[in-house]
């Protein structure tokens, strides 16, 4: 039996987090790279360090390299990617932007949405992702609950 009362609805990604091997390297790339904003809070020092745009990005914390279960090749736990929503100009912007830095990057057209993929300094994927259809169509979301 469902309850109405007890519906969770999410507004949008919020943040990722994820483990490098260098925080200021991985900084730099974020803010370079997509323009996201340093947020490191004081009592949170030294990490997590949240690099934002707007209400979302990535939380890095440092990651155990030394750990006899460090595997940089996993395949069977890890984020596989995460995506950032761009606008059709801010797509066509970064491919641009990548070309110029000299950045390796894919671009792919899922019908209905346009993706362009490139790696950060420690290899995760990092994907921004532009909707091609009209997007109150293609979000169609019935709020009535049975």
């Amino acid at each position: 039996m469902s309850n109405d009362d007890s519906s969770i609805e999410i507004n949008f990604i919020d943040h990722v987090a994820i483990r490098v091997k260098d925080f200021e390297r991985s900084i730099e790339w974020y803010k370079k790279v997509l323009g996201l904003k340093k947020h490191q809070l004081p009592k949170w020092n030294p990490y997590p360090i949240f690099l934002l745009a707007g209400k979302c990005g990535v939380a890095l914390f440092p990651a155990d390299i030394n750990s006899p279960n460090a595997n940089n090749d996993s395949s069977l736990v890890k984020i596989d990617h995460f995506a950032f929503n761009v606008s059709n100009d801010s797509f066509h912007k970064a491919k641009n932007k990548y070309k110029d830095l000299g950045l390796e990057f894919t671009v792919k057209d899922h019908h209905y949405f346009h993706s362009i993929y490139t790696k950060d300094p420690d290899g995760h994927i990092v994907e921004l992702i532009t909707i091609m259809v009209d997007e109150d169509s293609f979000y169609k979301i019935n709020k009535k609950h049975h």
